[in-house]
Parts: structure tokens; sequence; C-alpha cells
């Protein structure tokens, strides 16, 4: 008896499969199921605020839902915060490092850095990476390198995260030092004609950066107009309102600070829902100074906040977690062991692939959101080009059709020539056969130039679009950038801001799309390389993400 394997149960009869098959063809041809289906389609929720899928989701199996503050919970208007953090950067590397005033003159470009960049701190160079760790682009200072010279650095050389000699740019606060750093290079080695120490500069910039964020100068900036540089999204509190009507338990996990973590939360949250009079109610749970990502895989102990002072002071030690207190420091398992919930139950939401989503996926069985406030702008922007996108998923097919009839031709043209000059059956026939073979070659081969050349414009028309500089945010060329690989690897679930949350039910079942490997795609899309038309395809390189149905 034929059979195959189902997935865990052994054998199938192979009658019994055949019989479900049909059974699954009845129910899609059910005329009343779809006209049932059509009258329901379910919320309209524009692209730009979906929740986008990784892995499957089961909401309600999720109890506790955990959030990052800083770029989760509170969205920070980026280029006033960024050319705050800038400024006070450069000060600090002018009166504490013994910098030149000059770079004072230095602007901001906020359009040249973006999340997922690298510095090769070496060679004083910004690079862009794929998802193998192949740069595709690079500047040095604000200088492209050309291709002669990317290839001379780059060729053989694969960037991997724990080589010291890089350091990812994978945090929105990251943003300054990036610019900062290209700027100082030019500066010095085009104006100043001044040697410059490639590593010492990064070294310089990071323990500035961390200095102002550690002393409190830049939050005590923040703290004086939080309206200037926080957007309160009148839709965070209902969201967080919905989660908790759906029966879900939250819980606050920030590396700030309690005061500061104070002062932000009670402008983003007090008041918003009748419910809710303090920030403090809709959470049952509160850490801060959670030290991330050493909370995930060290064994600080949680320490009470004297909620009743503005200086973080602390009252002992915590044999519990209540609600209505605020705890600082702790560690992962220790807060599974007191919250009675752990692995799956509880997802967590933040925006740092390192410190919120890479180390809580590696060290625990957390489930994981991560924020991407970039996503809006980019989704739009493809949007507006969807007919070029278009257009360039379907002269991409045919670039590949044409490239394997060259070849099949080629393989072709050298069979008959053997054959002429072995004197091999009808020698005449066979020079009529070659002279053909060969014209079409060279028919196909001026196609495939014609193809190439316009899938390098037009691609690179579309990128540069987006940004001049570096192009699109998840790719780079035809692969995932580095960027998008850490975003599709760690996260089960990516979205642009919280307040997406208030568009789904806390039941609602995330999907992602079936997964096609290389081979099976194959078989799915041989009928359509037959003859090219608008039917193929949409390359997934300049592709939005898959909208929730």
């Amino acid at each position: 008896m034929d059979s195959i394997h189902g997935p865990s149960n052994g054998p199938v009869d192979r009658t019994r499969a055949l019989e479900a098959a049909a059974r699954a063809r009845a129910v899609l041809q059910d005329e009343a199921l779809q006209k049932v289906l059509v009258a329901s389609t379910g919320p309209d929720i524009p692209v730009p605020r979906q929740i986008f899928v990784n892995r499957n989701l089961h909401f309600s199996r999720v109890e506790l839902v955990g959030f990052d503050m800083d770029y989760t919970l509170a969205i920070y208007h980026l280029r006033r915060l960024e050319e705050l953090s800038y400024e006070m950067t450069i000060d600090r590397l002018v009166t504490a490092k013994g910098y030149p005033e000059a770079i004072r003159r230095i602007p901001y470009d906020h359009a040249f850095v973006m999340r997922g960049l690298f510095i090769d701190k070496k060679h004083g160079n910004l690079l862009k990476i794929d998802r193998f760790g192949h740069v595709g682009r690079a500047y040095h200072g604000r200088r492209a390198l050309p291709d002669d010279e990317l290839q001379q650095l780059y060729r053989n050389e694969r960037i991997r995260l724990k080589n010291p000699e890089y350091a990812w740019i994978d945090t929105l606060f990251a943003l300054p030092e990036a610019c900062l750093y290209a700027g100082i290079v030019d500066l010095f080695e085009r104006e100043l004609a001044t040697p410059c120490d490639t590593v010492k500069l990064y070294d310089d910039i990071r323990d500035a950066i961390d200095t102002v964020h550690r002393d409190n100068s830049l939050k005590a900036v923040i703290r004086k107009d939080l309206a200037q540089y926080i957007f309160k999204d009148p839709e965070l509190g209902p969201a967080l309102h919905k989660l908790r009507s759906g029966g879900k338990r939250l819980f606050l996990l920030t590396n700030s600070a309690f005061d500061f973590t104070r002062a932000v939360m009670s402008y983003l949250l007090d008041g918003v829902v009748a419910e809710y009079p303090s920030w403090r109610n809709y959470f049952d749970f509160v850490v801060t100074d959670a030290r991330k990502p050493e909370f995930f895989s060290g064994a600080n102990p949680f320490l009470e906040v004297d909620q009743t002072k503005d200086d973080n002071a602390v009252l002992g030690e915590a044999s519990m977690l209540e609600r209505g207190r605020v705890y600082k420091g702790g560690n992962f398992a220790a807060f599974e062991r007191l919250t009675g919930s752990a692995g799956e139950s509880v997802l967590y939401v933040g925006d740092h692939i390192y410190g919120d989503i890479l180390k809580s996926k590696k060290t625990s069985m957390w489930r994981t959101c991560m924020i991407v406030q970039e996503i809006e702008d980019e989704i739009a922007y493809l949007e507006s080009r969807r007919d070029e996108v278009t257009s360039l998923a379907e002269i991409e097919l045919l670039q590949a059709r044409l490239d394997d009839e060259v070849q099949r031709r080629k393989v072709r043209l050298n069979q008959v020539e053997r054959r002429i000059e072995r004197a091999e059956g009808d020698v005449a026939q066979l020079e009529d056969e070659f002279r053909a073979t060969k014209a079409e070659l060279d028919r196909v081969r001026k196609a495939l130039k014609e193809c190439s050349s316009v899938v390098k414009i037009v691609e690179a028309d579309v990128e540069a679009g987006f940004n001049a500089f570096w192009g699109l945010h998840f790719k780079e060329g035809s692969e995932n950038s580095r960027f998008g690989e850490q975003v599709e690897q760690y996260a089960c679930l990516y979205t642009s801001r919280v307040s997406n949350f208030l568009f789904y039910s806390p039941m609602h079942v995330f999907r992602s799309p079936r997964e096609l490997m290389p081979h099976e795609q194959a078989g799915a899309l041989s009928g359509k390389l037959g003859v090219m038309g608008s039917e193929g395809l949409p390359k997934a390189s300049l592709r939005a993400p898959t909208e929730i149905p």
C-alpha cells in the first residue's frame, strides 16, 4: 500500500490523504461559505500600522506582555533628539577630549546614517552589509568608496558582530555617533590635512556619548521639555488598556532610572484613559535600571525603589514583585519565578536588537516583538513606487530566463561545432543550425544586456529614492541587509509602534506566510517562467512586508 509520512504519527494511508484533499477542495468550493467570507473582510488596517509576523504566535497563549520604554513605549522625535545628542557629544569631545573647535562646524546629517550600519574602526569606514556579512557599499568619511577600493578592502572579508574591529550601529541612540565619526574623519583628512587615528576616534566618541547618557545631562534637557522630544501617541493608552481587558498582565522593563522613567511615563499615560489615573496602573510589574542585556544572563537582585524620592534611592532587596511597587536591577530567572510566567507565555516588546530581542531570544523562550520606528517611512515610500517595483520584479524574472537561455545556446553551439569538426551527420544542415543558433544567441545576449542595464538603473533609482547613501533599511542589493536578517531571525513579530496592538484582538493568531526554499520555489515558479508577463512574482528584495490577513 502506498503511504506518506505525517508530521508525527507515522505512516498515513494514501487513500485517506487523497480523501482529505478532496474534502478541502469541497470546503473551498462552498458557495455559501464564500459569500460569508466576502461579506466579512475584517478590519482594514493601514499597512504601515500592521504587525508583521516572522513566526506564528497565538496571542491567546500569552499571559504576560512586557515593554521596554525608550523608543518602544516612548517614541522620540528622531531628528530633534539626534541633534541634541550630536551637539552634546561634540561639546564633550572639545572640552574633555581635546578635539579642535573646527569639529563644531560639522553639521548633523540625518539622511547620512541609518540603523544597521557598521563602523570599520581600523579603516575609518561606514559599511552596509548583507545577511551573509558581505559589504555592499561603504563610505570613508563622506566619500563613497569606488568599487575597486571596496573590492580591495572587503572582497574576501565577512563582517562578524564579534570582531572588535567593527562596531554595529544597532540602536537609534547610536545614529549621531556614526554621523559624527564620518564627519570628523572627513574633516581631518580633507580640510585639516591631519592624520586621524580612526580607532581612538571611535573610542572617544563612544565614551563621550556614554557620558552624556550616564551623567543624565542629556535626559535632564529632555525632562525640561518632554513635548519637544517625545511624541505623545494618543492610541498608546487605549492599546495597553485593550491588552489588559483581554486578560493580559503587563510589565515595564527598562534600562532607564526611575526618576526619568516616571517623568516620561507620566507624560505619556497619566489621565489618558479614565480607568488609569496614573501610568503605574497599567502595569503589574515595573522594573527600572534593568541593565539589559545583563538582565537576561546575570544574577543581580531586585531592589525596591523609594517612590517618594526623585534620586532613585532604594528601600532594600525585594523578595517578591508586587503591583504598585517599583524595582530596579533584577535578573531573568528570578523574574520568571516571582511573576509565575515563563517561556512562551511571555511576550517582550523592545526596539534594541541585541539588548531587547537577540539576547532574550538566545537565553529564554520568551516570544519577541521588535519596534521598528523607521518602517512606516519605508512602507510609505515603497507604496509610492509600487509601479517601478512591480516592473523591476518582472524584468528580473525575464533577466533570469534570458541568462538561462544564453547558457543553453552556448552549450548547443559547442555541441554543433564539435559535430561539424568531426563531420558527424549532414554537415550542411549542422552549419545551418550553427548559424541559426548563433543568431538566436546574439539576439538573447542583446536582450539580456538591455535587461541587466534596466535592472541596474531602476534598482539604483528605487533605492536612492529612499536614501541616496544607503538605500533601503531591510535590503542590501538582492539580499536582506544584516539589519533585516536580524529582525527576521530574532523577532517573532515586528511593527512600527506599540499602539498598533490596538488594531488586533488579544486572542489574535499571528500567522507567518509559508516560506519556500529554493527547490520548493522552483516548482511554484515553473509555470510562470515559460512566458514572462505581469503575473511574475514580486522580488522580495524590494517588497513591503507581507500583510496580515
